[in-house]
């Protein structure tokens, strides 16, 4: 049913498809599309404009229109939709995605006795899991720790992330477009205000759904009343560091 309502409007011409209002938008109405935000259905947005205050471009305004109703249980349905876990898998001594791990770091001698005629370098990986829905906040590799925090697509673009990024540092990785932002801006704080991090390292690609990551460390970072030195590294889709930012 049409009713005359507020709503969300979006200035394509002022939009730069930064993403900043789809991590701002708690009912999921808003999505960025061939590069630019649009609000995908009506019944979605509830007009009080929570998302406008996030868009450094002036490009969302509150206006007056016929409109669907907004829709708490279409919000609902279309979360869900968007968030439904997945069924863990499962065996008999416990989920083996879960389980923490700690891997020890090679010895001078298993070092020099790499072969090096490829000069590729080995995995740096330190411990397990990495995934940020997985980590717990009191996880021992994360106790006064070099914090990598990367978007997913990230580690197959930027190929020095072994060589470079990994070694010292524990990671956590996830998708900041479409993993449940709440839930990540939770988990970061607490493991703000428990492990006693040095530094955090984040890793993101050039596509405007990334720049929600260092947004939701923030975020967490007031949340947890604890600020920690952090440096965002974004690389381009052919994996060149084409900007680093210090917070």
């Amino acid at each position: 049913m049409k009713v005359k309502r507020k709503i969300i409007q979006i200035d394509e011409e002022k939009c730069t498809g930064c993403g900043q209002c789809v991590v701002a938008c708690a009912e999921g109405a808003i999505r960025i599309v061939d590069g630019k935000a649009r609000v995908i259905s009506d019944n979605l947005c509830d007009g009080l404009g929570a998302c406008i205050g996030e868009c450094p471009e002036d490009a969302l305004h509150i206006i007056e229109r016929e409109a669907d109703e907004f829709d708490e249980k279409a919000v609902e349905k279309h979360l869900e939709s968007q968030h439904k876990p997945e069924p863990p898998a499962t065996m008999p001594c416990g989920c083996p995605s879960a389980q923490i791990q700690t891997f020890a770091a090679a010895t001078p001698c298993q070092a020099a006795n790499q072969p090096t005629a490829t000069g590729a370098p080995g995995a740096a990986l330190s411990h397990w899991p990495i995934q940020i829905r997985l980590v717990p906040p009191t996880a021992p590799f994360l106790k006064g720790a070099d914090l990598l925090v990367a978007a997913d697509c990230a580690p197959a673009a930027f190929p020095r992330f072994h060589s470079e990024l990994l070694p010292g540092r524990a990671v956590m990785i996830g998708c900041p477009k479409f993993d449940d932002r709440k839930d990540y801006v939770e988990k970061f704080a607490q493991v703000f205000r428990t492990a006693g991090l040095k530094s955090i390292t984040c890793l993101i690609m050039e596509v405007p759904c990334c720049a929600g990551l260092p947004v939701i460390l923030r975020e967490a970072m007031q949340a947890s009343g604890v600020t920690v030195p952090m440096e965002v590294i974004t690389v381009s889709a052919r994996g060149e560091i084409i900007e680093r930012r210090k917070y």
